[in-house]
Parts: C-alpha cells; structure tokens; sequence
C-alpha cells in the first residue's frame, strides 16, 4: 500500500490549497531538527517535505489522486487520459530542508515561533538566542475636533484598511476595519488614543499600534487655553469708560449676560468662574471664562466733543 500524503499532513483529501500550506507551516516547525529533538522527528520532518512538495503541485496531486503513490513514482502512459501526464515517474530529491527554506521564502522561519524557558525567551535552535520579532514603529494620525466635541465629549467611528495575514500563514490581504474612538469631555490638544497592534500583519513582526492625536480645530468665539476659554469682546471707548454688559453664547447653548463696571483698561480681563472648559480628570468641575476686551477708539473729534471730554476727565482727578 503507498504512502498516505494526506494523513502525513494531517487533513483530509478535499483539504484546500491553503489548508495544505497551514498543516506544512504548523507540523514542519513542529518537527523541524532544530526545534524537536526526539527520535524520529528527522524522518517526520522528511515525510513532511515530501507530502507537501506532492501535494501543494497541482499536476503531482492530480496524479497521486487518482493512481496513489505507485503511479506518482511508476510513471502514467500516455493513454491514461490526464491531460499533462507524466511519462516518467516522480522522484522526491530527498531534501526536506530545501522544500522548507523555499516555503518560508528565505526569512529566518523560527522569527515567530519561541519557547518559554523559566523567565528567558529562547527560540528553537538548540536553546540558543535568536532574533525576537520587532514591533513596527506606530502609525500616527490626527483626529481633528470640534470644540463642542471636546466639552461635551464623543464618540467618533473611523474607518481603517489594514493588511491582514491569511489562513495560510504566508499570504496577506487587505481588509477594513472600523475603530471606535470615545472621547472623553476636557480632553486637550496632544491628547493621544492608542490601537494596540492595529497595524498591517507580516509573518515576521508584531503589527504596529495605531495612534489618533487630539487636534482642536479652531472656533468663532472661543480660543482655548488649557482649562480656560477666552472671548473677545469688542467695545467702544464710551462703554470702556462708563460701563456696559456683554452677552456671550456658551458651548451649551445658554446666553450669558455679564455686566462690566469696571474701567476697562488695556491689560483689563474679567473672570466668570466656573464656564470654562471641563476638566478631564473631573468633568463635574469646569474652568474658567476670560474675557478679554478691545476697545475702539473714534476716528476723529470735534473741538466741542474734545473740550468736554477734557472737562470730564480733569475734573476727575484728585
């Protein structure tokens, strides 16, 4: 009776082409001489070889289903009918080592596969340290913000194209992924969420992270400074002198009115605690609102608005 290359592969004969190459990848570095020791595990690791360099040929693995071993190796006549028949029979070169190296392409086959020894990381070959995979650097990109999305928070769904590895094991394709980004009122600029080996997959390296970073886009009435939002309102001289209320829009909607009795002078700032910007570490506590001021001067006077407004202002002084 001939060889059964199917159950030295350990699948059944309706197995695909890329089960046939996953059952090769798992059993050949399970019985690779470097990384199995045990007797017999040479003349596994060759059989192996053999069943693949068979059956992974479509020609060969026509001709093994249908005549088995003896008319693989016997040779098929003509006349048989296969289209592509052999006239001479099939001859294994014996070297399973050049079946594995041209499997894994050249790589060093053993970058992926370690064994634990006490605390120390040590691949197959005989215990002694080998090359660890490497994480890719991370994949970085900004994720551009509304104001109003940082102070209320959100939840943002993006869409990633990534390369994947197939069933295979040495093969890759490109497929979508959507990640879920939930931002967290208070957040600032800088602010960097992380994917943890969300990267593209390669048989030989660990996937890079992929990295959001918070970017604030600018807004018409606000500009933020850490905790604190600051607006500019603009006054006339009369109102910075006499007094005046500013209304301003909040972030949620409300209209505050703000009353300014103050002198307002050049480095002149008003403070309403507590309409700022919440705090990411405790978001029932908010920052403050600046407002800041710029104040118009008129373009020109009459001798009668400049007599009275010096009559105003030196009567004024102590």
């Amino acid at each position: 009776m001939g060889r059964d290359y199917y159950a030295a592969l350990e699948i059944n004969r309706n197995a695909s082409d890329g089960e046939i190459k996953t059952s090769y990848r798992r059993l050949a570095l399970k019985y690779h001489p470097h990384t199995n020791t045990d007797p017999g595990a040479y003349e596994k690791f060759n059989q192996l070889a053999e069943a693949y360099d068979v059956l992974s040929d479509p020609r060969k693995k026509a001709i093994y289903d249908k005549f088995g071993e003896e008319g693989l190796k016997g040779g098929i006549p003509p006349e048989s009918g296969l289209h592509g028949a052999w006239t001479s029979g099939y001859v294994y070169h014996g070297n399973p080592n050049k079946i594995f190296y041209q499997f894994f392409g050249g790589d060093n086959p053993f970058a992926d596969f370690h064994l634990k020894d006490g605390n120390e990381v040590i691949n197959g070959f005989g215990g002694l340290r080998g090359s660890v995979k490497t994480q890719d650097p991370p994949i970085e990109r900004d994720l551009h913000l509304a104001l109003e999305d940082l102070f209320y928070g959100c939840t943002k769904k993006i869409k990633i194209s990534r390369r994947v590895m197939n069933d295979d094991g040495h093969t890759s394709s490109i497929k979508d992924k959507i990640l879920t980004l939930v931002i967290k009122p208070g957040w600032n600029e800088g602010t960097r969420i992380k994917f943890p080996k969300e990267g593209d997959q390669g048989p030989n390296s660990i996937p890079a992270d992929v990295v959001f970073i918070v970017r604030q886009k600018s807004h018409p009435r606000f500009i933020r400074q850490h905790n604190d939002l600051i607006y500019t309102a603009q006054i006339s001289l009369v109102k910075a002198l006499t007094g005046f209320a500013v209304d301003i829009e909040t972030l949620d909607g409300r209209l505050l009115n703000i009353p300014v009795n103050d002198i307002v002078h050049p480095k002149y700032r008003k403070v309403v605690s507590g309409e700022g910007m919440p705090l990411s570490q405790e978001p029932s506590q908010r920052g403050d609102l600046i407002i800041q001021f710029e104040t118009h001067f008129p373009q020109k006077l009459s001798a009668e608005e400049k007599s009275n407004i010096h009559k105003a202002l030196t009567s004024n002084k102590q």
